[in-house]
């Protein structure tokens, strides 16, 4: 039950001085074996992990042969396991996955979605355009899901749904990386219509630490798993977009860390040169709250060098501005959120 996701009052929103708004934030960091190194909150709640997972759904596709039979390279990939802004060079780079594997951009099932990303959504609108599924977030992820189709041999019709080819290629591999099954209110329909899979923190944290290691895995899910990290190393902008918190983590990191967010205030990462997996969900499903508590965790596992730390200073106290442009407030993490005895030595 959501109840039961009990989190520690850790991100406040501030109106000048005083605080207005606390979220609270469950977070669990786990080593390869499945060991906890740090613990706030309930971490044994199942939760959706949403577009956290992206970064697995891609790996499945790499595993099948997508990047070898349609020519896709670094760029490709981390589009497949993007959130993307819908910015000019997103919405180009899907459409050419598209029409190298020989599917329109009415076999997207995703949906049309405004950019998120400002200017491209006021350059569509000053164009008189609507937007597309090309702009859709998951527009890059859905591309791969059907390259893994037609790989398969599975037709494009059908493959949001648990049973079709593809999706069950996509979830062997997910359960098998989090090591958790994946049914009754454990499976149910994401933003974008695919199958989206409940799973604890924990268990979502030892995912991520796996990836950071590849360790546990199966010979050809670590060496996907391998090739999806180098390419979002690679090309961060297209794993997220301009300004974009998980941009900027893999670019001032250098890939270290390997971080993707899902909906409803969820974060994970890979923590390359600790081995750590981390996982955590802002229990009101707030997106402002994301940035802030995760800088505080990987700085706490002194994951992010002095350089990185501050070139993420903007992601980790954003101002809170009103309708005139002024700067009225700030979001930034409770000083006493984390206990003093969770850091690594």
């Amino acid at each position: 039950m959501f109840w039961e996701l009990a989190g520690v009052p850790a991100v406040a929103a501030r109106r000048g001085t005083r605080v207005e708004s606390v979220h609270n934030v469950a977070a669990c960091v786990v080593d390869a074996d499945g060991a906890i190194v740090l613990k706030v909150g309930t971490v044994e709640t199942p939760v959706f992990v949403r577009s956290a997972a992206k970064p697995f759904i891609a790996a499945a596709s790499v595993r099948a042969g997508v990047l070898e039979e349609f020519g896709f390279g670094e760029r490709e990939l981390a589009m497949m396991a993007a959130s993307h802004s819908g910015e000019p060079g997103h919405v180009d780079l899907v459409a050419s996955m598209l029409e190298r594997i020989g599917a329109r951009v009415d076999d997207l099932r995703c949906g049309p979605q405004v950019p998120s990303y400002g200017p491209a959504a006021a350059a569509l609108a000053a164009r008189g355009e609507t937007p597309s599924a090309l702009h859709n977030n998951c527009s890059g992820k859905h591309a791969g899901i059907l390259a893994l189709a037609k790989v398969l041999g599975a037709p494009f019709a059908g493959y949001l749904e648990p049973a079709h080819p593809a999706q069950r290629a996509i979830l062997a591999l997910c359960e098998r990386v989090s090591d958790d099954v994946f049914e009754g209110d454990k499976l149910a329909v994401d933003g974008c219509g695919i199958p989206a899979y409940a799973t604890t923190l924990r268990k979502a944290a030892l995912s991520f630490a796996r990836f950071a290691t590849l360790m546990g895995l199966e010979d050809d899910d670590a060496a996907a798993l391998a090739r999806v990290a180098a390419a979002m190393a690679d090309q961060p902008w297209y794993v997220g977009g301009t300004g974009r918190f998980d941009t900027d983590l893999l670019r001032v990191t250098r890939g270290r860390v390997v971080g993707k967010a899902g909906a409803e205030g969820v974060h994970c990462d890979a923590l390359l040169d600790a081995g750590l997996g981390l996982a955590l969900k802002v229990v009101d499903g707030a997106r402002r709250a994301v940035p802030p508590a995760t800088i505080a965790v990987l700085e706490a596992l002194h994951a992010l060098e002095p350089a990185a730390r501050e070139a993420l200073e903007p992601h980790a106290r954003p101002p809170i501005v009103n309708a005139g442009g002024t700067t009225v407030g700030e979001i930034a993490v409770l000083a006493d959120w984390l206990p003093p005895d969770v850091a690594l030595p």
